[in-house]
C-alpha cells in the first residue's frame, strides 16, 4: 500500500463519530454507553486530557491518541506525569509513522502542562504494543498481573 501524507492534529467537534469508530477498535471489550461517558468525560477535562487524531489528505482519520495528566503514576519520579492513555491506528496505515507522530504529539504537550515524565502501559502479552513503545524510546519498568475474585 502506498501511504498518503497525513497531519496529526486535535479532534474537532466534527472528529466525534470517526473518534467513537476508532476507540471501539482499541477498547473492543467497552460497551457504547461506556465509551461514550469516556468521551464526554474527556471532553469536558480539556485542560487535564487530549484527543489527538491522525488525518490523511482524503479527510479519513485512521487513528487517534488519548493522553492525559497523573497526579500518581507506578514507577514515576514526580506527582505531574503525562500519560498514553491509548493510541491507536488502523491496520493499514500501520509503519508509516503515523504512531510516532501521534505520540510526540502527545509528548510534545505533556511538557507544555509542565510534565517531565511519559508513562504509559501495555497489557501483558501484548507484545506489538510493547514492541511499539520501546520503539519510541519508553523503557519497561515493570509488570504487573491483576487478579479478582467474586465474593458471595
Amino acid at each position: 500500500m502506498t501511504m498518503q501524507n497525513f497531519q496529526v492534529r486535535p479532534i474537532g467537534d466534527n472528529d466525534i463519530n470517526e473518534w467513537f469508530r476508532l476507540r471501539k477498535f482499541l477498547w473492543d471489550e467497552s460497551t457504547d454507553a461506556e465509551h461514550k461517558a469516556e468521551m464526554l468525560d474527556i471532553y469536558e477535562h480539556t485542560d487535564s486530557q487530549l484527543v489527538l487524531v491522525a488525518q490523511l489528505e482524503d479527510g479519513r482519520l485512521v487513528g487517534f491518541l488519548e493522553a492525559s495528566i497523573r497526579p500518581f503514576v507506578e514507577d514515576c519520579h514526580s506527582d505531574h506525569v503525562g500519560y498514553l492513555e491509548g493510541w491507536f491506528v488502523e491496520e493499514n496505515y500501520r509503519r508509516f509513522g503515523i504512531g510516532r507522530q501521534l505520540v510526540k504529539a502527545a509528548e510534545k504537550w505533556a511538557r507544555s502542562k509542565g510534565c517531565g515524565e511519559m508513562a504509559s502501559d501495555a497489557e501483558v502479552g501484548n507484545e506489538s504494543s510493547l514492541r511499539a513503545h520501546l520503539n519510541l524510546g519508553y523503557e519497561e519498568t515493570s509488570r504487573l498481573v491483576h487478579l479478582r475474585k467474586e465474593l458471595s
